[in-house]
């Protein structure tokens, strides 16, 4: 288990290289979920 505080997650893989578009993410915490959406610009 990872103690509270602040973490930063690697979106994507290094293999791949995504495009200017809307992505859905979501996070999991035991019974909490949420899904949200990001727009990605480049």
């Amino acid at each position: 288990m990872m103690q509270p505080g602040e973490y930063d997650v690697k979106f994507g893989n290094d293999n791949l290289e995504l495009v200017s578009g809307v992505y859905y993410y979501q996070l999991q915490v035991n019974n909490f979920v949420e899904t949200k959406k990001m727009i990605l610009l480049k």
